[in-house]
């Protein structure tokens, strides 16, 4: 099985942007961390992150053709507006794609409560900090989401 694991617009500076809520862990240690997790669990995963929304929906629409059986998504910012991200991800649905964020995005700033993205993805997981991504994984893995 292969997973993709998406990271939106600044992720790249986990470690260094508001440790408070991010946690101190940079972003090369977040993907050790997956790394590690997959290679445990028997499993492929690649780790994209980009700051670009094209990049990303670009990355969503080569993961149709390259064999990915599951997307791990953390949009970023992007979660908050982007319908081109969501159309996207909602072009096809016949693997399973859970968006994650490390804060609880329900419980800050107004505007981070709202989710374009979320009723396209088959499951949500928020405030577990970097091990959201881990659970998203074992969610895909173990057939544990919506669909």
């Amino acid at each position: 099985m292969k997973i993709l694991v998406i990271n939106g617009p600044n992720l790249n500076f986990l470690g260094i942007r508001d440790k408070a809520v991010y946690g101190t862990v940079d972003y090369n240690g977040l993907v050790s961390m997956i790394v590690a997790h997959a290679k445990e669990r028997g499993t492929e995963v690649e780790c994209f992150q980009s700051n670009s929304e094209g990049g990303i929906i670009d990355r969503i629409q080569l993961a149709y053709y390259d064999g990915t059986d599951g997307i791990v998504i953390n949009p970023g910012a992007y979660t908050h507006y982007s319908y081109a991200i969501r159309d996207a991800l909602d072009s096809y649905n016949t693997i399973p794609m859970i968006e994650v964020h490390i804060s609880d995005i329900n419980t800050r700033d107004e505007f981070r409560k709202i989710s374009v993205t979320e009723p396209v993805c088959d499951a949500q997981i928020v405030g577990h900090g970097l091990n959201g991504y881990l659970e998203a994984m074992d969610m895909i893995l173990d057939g544990i989401y919506k669909k």
